[in-house]
């Protein structure tokens, strides 16, 4: 089984899982323990994004120390302020992230074929 298969079994819930993906989740767990527990922290810090409650915070990151997600909370905890506003704040910049994306889709799509005035077209639409 690739590596990729059992990160995606181990950070997304159980009850979404299929039956025979519960048990080759079970398998895995049995034989590496520390996978379990990474699940139990995911599943927390996912809850705690759910609850919007960033009072956990601290306690997760205590948490995490000797984890198999203790670099993921390394980087949270480098940046745990704007960790903090985006559980506690119903901002987001995903709007504004969709909109460059879909730009810089557009601009590779034309690649070598315009300027300015050729993207503005495509983008906004002939006047």
């Amino acid at each position: 089984m690739a590596v990729r298969h059992v990160s995606r079994l181990v950070v997304i819930s159980l009850a979404t899982l299929s039956k025979s993906e519960t048990v080759t989740v079970a398998a895995i767990e049995d034989r590496v323990p520390l996978l379990a527990e990474a699940r139990e922290v995911i599943a927390e810090f996912h809850a705690m994004i759910q609850r919007k409650s960033q009072v956990d915070l601290g306690t997760w990151l205590e948490w995490t120390r000797a984890t198999l997600v203790e670099s993921f909370a390394n980087g949270i905890t480098n940046d745990k302020a704007a960790v903090s506003a985006a559980i506690t704040t119903g901002w987001s910049n995903g709007q504004t992230e969709g909109q460059i994306t879909k730009l810089k889709l557009v601009k590779r799509q034309m690649y070598g074929r315009g300027k300015l005035d050729l993207l503005q077209a495509r983008l906004i639409g002939a006047d």
